[in-house]
């Protein structure tokens, strides 16, 4: 019996972690940057048409209050603009006190419809970059 106490005390030990793990906590992680047509990113595309609006969304688990997203909007090879054209930042700071959900940044067609061309979305979490999410429009 001597020696079967120590397995079962570790493999106790491996189960309680992994409930542990398995309910949350442990490190804020922002992944699976997406573009959509939709603020929950189920309706993933990379083409939208002239007139869609324009989301890109990341899942964020164990957020806290105080984390910050952001998205660089460029217009990378695009009609009309210079290459790399920087079109804006949008941010995302969490407010409650835990957090897990998509984050969705969007931007609606300008008069006239999007440009033809190929667009990126820089995605950063707490200000280290986590994703580039590309998408065109034709």
């Amino acid at each position: 019996m001597k020696t079967k106490l120590p397995m079962m005390l570790a493999v106790l030990a491996l189960i309680i972690s992994t409930l542990a793990c398995s309910l949350g906590g442990g490190e804020p992680t922002l992944s699976n940057s997406r573009a959509a047509f939709d603020s929950d990113g189920v309706n993933t595309t990379s083409t939208f048409g002239l007139f869609d609006t324009v989301y890109v969304v990341s899942d964020l688990d164990n957020g806290v209050a105080g984390n910050l997203v952001s998205s660089d909007w460029y217009a990378e090879s695009v009609d009309g603009l210079e290459a790399n054209f920087f079109i804006d930042t949008v941010e995302y700071t969490v407010v409650d006190e835990s957090f897990n959900g998509t984050v969705h940044f969007f931007f609606e067609p300008p008069d006239g419809g999007w440009p033809t061309g190929t667009y990126r979305v820089e995605v950063s979490f707490n200000g280290v970059p986590t994703a580039t999410v590309r998408f065109t429009i034709q």
